[in-house]
């Protein structure tokens, strides 16, 4: 699992660990925000409305969702784990750290890497910079941040990306490994 904060460039990581590391596959999460422009339904997110998700959570179709401070909520569907396992691949979860942490007390032999930026100022820069939100939902997403870099210590791998080739050949690295570390266990 991938997490960390808003910023911090998870999402850039995961593109290139997949270019990277071809027996994974990303599973994408369902959300009930707003598309931004250029995003699919079923490629980025699966939007769902409101009363959707909450029947979805009534029939237990979640391993895990959150609800960011600002009301939207994501989590990820059991469905997408059988999708991705159903094609051979190991399922690869991006999710923000409650959620993350959240999975890895339902399944503790999971791996859990927290992503961040060099410092807090590079981190606000990024976000002020990408532009997909109002500077109220920025300045939300900046103290929500605050509260989850303490949560990087609970994870497994900490990785800091200040520069993308060298931060997604870490993420590769590790989860190599664990690809190697698992083939091995169901082979013996």
């Amino acid at each position: 699992m991938i997490t960390g904060t808003s910023g911090a460039g998870k999402g850039t990581l995961v593109q290139e660990l997949l270019k990277r590391v071809p027996e994974v596959a990303l599973a994408v999460s369902a959300t009930t925000r707003d598309r931004r422009p250029g995003e699919a339904d079923g490629v980025h997110y699966w939007f769902i409305s409101d009363e959707e998700f909450d029947r979805r959570l009534a029939a237990g179709d979640f391993l895990e969702y959150y609800v960011f401070p600002w009301g939207q909520r994501s989590g990820t569907l059991w469905s997408e784990l059988d999708r991705i396992r159903g094609n051979g691949l190991a399922p690869l979860l991006e999710l923000e750290p409650n959620g993350a942490l959240a999975v890895k007390g339902r399944i503790p032999d999971a791996i859990l890497v927290f992503i961040t930026a060099p410092d807090f100022d590079e981190l606000e820069r990024r976000l002020r910079e990408r532009a997909t939100e109002s500077s109220g939902e920025i300045e939300e997403r900046l103290e929500l941040s605050r509260r989850q870099l303490e949560q990087a210590e609970q994870c497994d791998h900490v990785i800091v990306n200040d520069e993308v080739d060298r931060a997604a050949e870490e993420l590769a690295g590790i989860v190599r490994r664990t690809l190697d570390c698992t083939s091995a266990t169901m082979t013996t």
